[in-house]
């Protein structure tokens, strides 16, 4: 009598996960700003930095959407590309 093999379920690899964090120190005017997304949080700064760092992250999220890309799979060096051509002037 042979015995058969004790199939073992497979382990699954966990999902990669990423997030962006801003994180600003530049308030002088006692408010509490707190931005979040699904993939971001944005923390502090003066009303204009934060303002900055809300339409950096939109714009960083719009332009990986064009390319078809996600925060977890795309490369890091096309990432910072992105991320500086994100930036308000």
């Amino acid at each position: 009598m042979s015995e058969k093999p004790v199939k073992r379920p497979r382990k699954r690899r966990p999902k990669p996960k990423a997030a962006l964090l801003g994180l600003a120190l530049d308030n002088d005017d006692g408010h509490k700003r707190v931005t979040s997304g699904p993939q971001f949080l944005l923390v502090g700064g003066s009303r204009e930095t934060h303002e900055k760092m809300t339409e950096t992250v939109v714009k960083t999220f719009e332009e990986l959407k064009r390319r078809s890309k996600r925060l977890e799979t795309v490369d890091p060096r096309e990432f910072a590309e992105i991320l500086h051509k994100s930036k308000p002037r």
